[in-house]
């Protein structure tokens, strides 16, 4: 796997870090772009595009100290409410991005879904997401979803019309609906809850992000932006997480 970020990490004490405590599944907010580059003078678009190597030292940190899945929050269905040439951009960016990317990623056996109702979303970006998921669906390495027109709300919304027309199907009793039942119908369906939220960018609110599956996650706010995120930022989140002590309730 190819390494873009520093070595100040040591990598064999996170990767028996994220053994002894079983972390799993790490779910970001990646917040503080458009602020990122407005500290610097610069355009929002050069802080998105930021963003992008931040994921990509993201992903390659997730591989190498042994994280399973990683979700991160890229566009959320509030999102639409912005300016529409900055919808625009990064619409075009999501598919210039999956685009150039595909290949490395694919070649280090990562896995690429989408969560989020991608029918709103542009044919010809449609075609580039799902050609994504086509390529990378045998792979074994880390699962990278991108949550894109992305909200909880419409998915809790979305799996409830679901199970409520299997029961009126008759495919599925109202006896039957329990909290399993109502997992598999959202778009996480057979991945592990996240262990661990991250939002960077300083802001302490959840922002309608998976607010089923954080029920019982560690949430860690971060004051660096996302463009600023690395594989040092990433492990000393799961440095934070070793100290907690997850109750589960109890």
């Amino acid at each position: 796997m190819k390494t873009i970020y520093s070595e100040k990490t040591n990598t064999n004490e996170i990767q028996n870090i994220v053994k002894e405590t079983n972390l799993q599944h790490v779910a970001i907010i990646m917040d503080g772009n458009r602020r990122w580059a407005k500290n610097k003078g610069l355009p929002s678009a050069v802080g998105h595009k930021k963003g992008v190597d931040a994921l990509k030292a993201a992903v390659y940190a997730c591989n190498d100290y042994g994280i399973k899945y990683l979700t991160v929050y890229a566009f959320s269905t509030e999102n639409w409410n912005r300016k529409p040439e900055e919808v625009d951009f990064l619409m075009n960016l999501l598919g210039h991005t999956i685009k150039n990317e595909l290949s490395e990623l694919d070649a280090n056996n990562v896995v690429i879904t989408f969560l989020g109702d991608l029918t709103k979303l542009a044919p010809k970006l449609q075609e580039i997401l799902y050609h994504a998921i086509e390529v990378t669906k045998h792979n074994t390495g880390v699962h990278l979803q991108i949550a894109f027109n992305y909200g909880a709300r419409d998915e809790i919304v979305t799996a409830a019309k679901k199970i409520a027309l299997d029961v009126k199907s008759g495919d599925l009793s109202l006896s039957d609906i329990d909290e399993e039942t109502f997992a598999k119908a959202l778009y996480t369906s057979g991945m592990p809850d996240p262990d661990l939220l991250i939002r960077t960018g300083g802001e302490k609110r959840i922002s309608n992000y998976l607010l089923w599956q954080i029920a019982y996650a560690e949430i860690i706010v971060m004051q660096e932006y996302w463009p600023e995120f690395d594989k040092d930022t990433l492990a000393k989140a799961i440095e934070e997480f070793h100290n907690r002590h997850r109750r589960w309730g109890k």
